[in-house]
């Protein structure tokens, strides 16, 4: 399925061996990890960290959920499976999922899935309309980044701070000071909002922040830079041990963001986006690729991040009203993201963001892999 701006193959648990030991073998296999040539041609991936990707659902026991639901980023090049994130735009397919599943009920012209994602400890609300007895797919909806239109999907994160780190500032700290060799000392600032994030300015990396992010990636010198921010913010948040830890167990989590102020530039479709139509300009990398459109919750992080005071984020955001969405320029146009952030004796809480989407099935069947 697609989801939002990403792409997974998605299993019923009930599809899957029950020793989970079995599991990062399949979906290697399936997606077609290790390739050396970054290509995924043995298998269904596409290259790219945001189509390389499997969701796991099943029935939820819960109370506050309908499903449970586990996210797995398949390393392109490395045999390695992470469960230490959550995908936001692949959370977009997994209501709909679960409906033309028969795992959930929906009646009338709208379906509400409570989602109880395992890898985060959170729960999202999935809203989107049906059509007949599965979910819309037809709509006027225009995801950025995605072609055509589609019918939207709501979804609404509860509570999102802490989803890996138990805080939404892993460190108490608004800013921290990273020290990376060949560059010097980098401002940066860590939040935890429905993923893990560690964000820099662009400009202390020599960029101004609109780049494609064909051209980021093609900027070795850049992109060691980056890896080695994140290998260390890993540390800073107490998800690795050691930056050697981080880098060679934890390649895709936390994830990275540049930004800068809301400025001119030109979408990967060749649109002009205009600086006034924008609050922030943003850049995410994960699994050491530049995404072509921002991750979900790399949107919703980067707007919680903007409503609190003395970040990287917050320094370079236009200034807007509590209750008016963000709206953060991005590769492939302008994404709206609302958030609501407060300030309380104990420190700053995110207590709800949310975002639209779109999905679709793409393909419904079996997947191959290797006997061996």
């Amino acid at each position: 399925m697609r989801g939002g701006t990403s792409k997974a193959i998605i299993f019923n648990r009930a599809d899957l061996p029950e020793d989970r030991t079995h599991w990062d073998a399949i979906f290697l296999a399936a997606i077609g990890s290790p390739d050396p040539n970054g290509r995924q041609l043995n298998g269904m991936g596409g290259g790219i960290s945001s189509l390389s990707k499997v969701c796991i659902v099943e029935p939820s026991d819960r109370d506050d959920a309908d499903v449970n639901y586990t996210f797995a980023q398949v390393s392109v090049d490395r045999e390695n499976v992470g469960y230490g994130a959550n995908c936001g735009n692949m959370s977009s397919a997994i209501g709909p999922f679960s409906v033309d599943e028969g795992l959930v009920e929906a009646a009338g012209d709208d379906a509400l899935v409570r989602i109880y994602n395992t890898n985060t400890d959170k729960i999202i609300h999935s809203r989107f309309a049906m059509d007949g007895d599965l979910a819309a797919v037809d709509g006027d909806f225009d995801l950025k980044g995605v072609a055509g239109t589609g019918a939207p999907v709501r979804l609404e994160f509860h509570q999102p701070g802490g989803a890996a780190t138990g805080r939404l500032l892993p460190t108490g700290n608004v800013i921290d000071e990273i020290a990376v060799e060949g560059l010097g000392v980098v401002e940066a600032s860590l939040v935890d909002s429905a993923n893990p994030f560690v964000f820099v300015e662009a400009k202390a990396l020599g960029l101004i922040g609109t780049e494609a992010p064909a051209d980021i990636d093609a900027r070795a010198q850049i992109m060691g830079w980056l890896e080695n921010i994140r290998a260390q913010a890993t540390v800073m948040m107490g998800i690795a041990k050691t930056v050697e830890d981080a880098t060679e167990n934890f390649p895709a989590a936390p994830w990275v963001g540049m930004v800068a102020p809301p400025q001119d530039a030109q979408t990967l479709a060749g649109e002009p986006i205009k600086a006034d139509d924008g609050d922030l300009t943003a850049r995410i990398l994960s699994s050491g690729n530049t995404h072509r459109a921002l991750p979900l919750t790399g949107a919703l992080c980067c707007a919680t991040g903007a409503r609190i005071e003395g970040t990287v984020i917050h320094r370079h955001t236009r200034p807007k009203p509590e209750d008016a969405d963000i709206q953060i320029m991005q590769p492939s146009g302008i994404i709206p993201v609302a958030c609501t952030v407060t300030k309380s004796a104990e420190g700053w809480i995110a207590e709800q963001a949310g975002v639209y989407r779109t999905q679709r099935r793409l393909f419904e069947g079996r997947v191959l892999i290797p006997g061996s």
